[in-house]
This record gives C-alpha cells, sequence and structure tokens, in this order.
C-alpha cells in the first residue's frame, strides 16, 4: 500500500466516520447518560464489530480478485455506483443528517459486558456499515502486494478512526449536539463527506 493510497484513505474515512449515524448517535447518548468512561466499554465493542466486518470484506474481495475477476469488476462498478449516489444524497441534503441510522434505543444498560455487546451488535447489524466497507475497501486493495499487511494497516487506520470519532461524540455533549443542530455546520460536513465519497466513486470506475 503506497504513501498516495493512504492519504486518500485516510481523510475518506475520516470524514466517514465522523458523520453522524448509528453507532456516533449511541456514542454521543451514552456520553451524556452514563459519562465517558462507562461508555467506552461500548466503545470497545463498536470497534471490535467494526473490524470483523473490514476483515470479512477483504478477505471476501480477496478471494473474488483470485477466483472470480470479472465478478470484482463488477462489485467494483456497483461500489462506484454506490459512492457516487451517496455523495450526491449527502450534498443534496440541506442540513440533515444525510446518513443518519436508527436513533439510540431509550432503554440502556450500563453494565460492562451488556455495553460491550450493544457496541458490537450495533456495528455488526448495521448494513450501512457493511455497505461502506464493500463499496470503500476495494480500491484500497493492491492484488499486487502481501494481503496481510494491507488488511493490518487498513483495519488499524479503521480502528483508530473509529474510536476518536466516537470519543468526539461521547465528551462533546452538548455542545457537539448544538453543533449538530445548526443546518450550516451539518450541511458542510455533509458537503466535505460527500465530495470525498464521489472522489473515491470516480477513482474506483477509473482504476
Amino acid at each position: 500500500m503506497t504513501l498516495a493510497v493512504l492519504s486518500l484513505f485516510i481523510p475518506t474515512f475520516f470524514f466517514v466516520s465522523i458523520t453522524p449515524g448509528m453507532c456516533m448517535t449511541l456514542a454521543l447518548t451514552l456520553g451524556m447518560r452514563i459519562g465517558y468512561r462507562r461508555t467506552l466499554w461500548m466503545m470497545l465493542g463498536e470497534v471490535i464489530g467494526v473490524a470483523v466486518i473490514a476483515i470479512a470484506t477483504v478477505l471476501g474481495i480477496a478471494s473474488i480478485m483470485l477466483n472470480y475477476p470479472w465478478v470484482f469488476t463488477i462489485l467494483k462498478s456497483v461500489g462506484a455506483g454506490y459512492l457516487l449516489y451517496l455523495g450526491i444524497l449527502m450534498w443534496q441534503s440541506k442540513g440533515k443528517m444525510a446518513l443518519s441510522g436508527e436513533e439510540a434505543g431509550d432503554a440502556v444498560n450500563s453494565q460492562k459486558w451488556a455495553l460491550v455487546s450493544q457496541g458490537f451488535i450495533t456495528a455488526i447489524a448495521n448494513p450501512k456499515g457493511w455497505a461502506f466497507m464493500i463499496s470503500l475497501l476495494p480500491p484500497f486493495i493492491d492484488s499486487d502486494r502481501p494481503l496481510p499487511d494491507q488488511l493490518f494497516i487498513l483495519v488499524m487506520i479503521i480502528m483508530f478512526f473509529e474510536f476518536l470519532c466516537m470519543t468526539i461524540y461521547a465528551t462533546g455533549g452538548k455542545g457537539l449536539k448544538r453543533l449538530l443542530n445548526n443546518p450550516k455546520n451539518l450541511r458542510l460536513l455533509n458537503r466535505i463527506s460527500g465530495s470525498l465519497l464521489m472522489g473515491v466513486g470516480v477513482w474506483l470506475f477509473m482504476s
């Protein structure tokens, strides 16, 4: 994996992670309700869940690349189209949470392992998480380089940004909530994220 590829993947995934969704909404809700330290248990489960999705996605992509290259070409095209669609959707959001998932539930169990499992299940059960991974990861996998090394780097970056963004949400509390409730601020965030997604989509079509 080259430095040029990493320089594109890092900002793209950061803005995808920071965009309000199921996991970020849950982190914000728990941070305000039970505090950051207890919310860390949920965050642990969530980053493990995201890592599982990323590993499963990359291994599946690698298998397709080796055995069915034409299927991989179709997958890339579908993924590129999906990213372009999401980018356009975010540009047209007009200050709303364009990619937000279901709101975090009111019934929250603050027991440690209950929080871990809640974070893990929220990540695994989020169809948009799978869709993002399937769409985002293919263009960053180099078939000429060892897969384990690339997988390790990608998963570490993904886990780091997921943890960082959930920390921002969990500790931001009311200040972050006011920021996201401002249509102008959310519109700017959506447009930056949307531009990056469309850029990756175009790159995926051309690769």
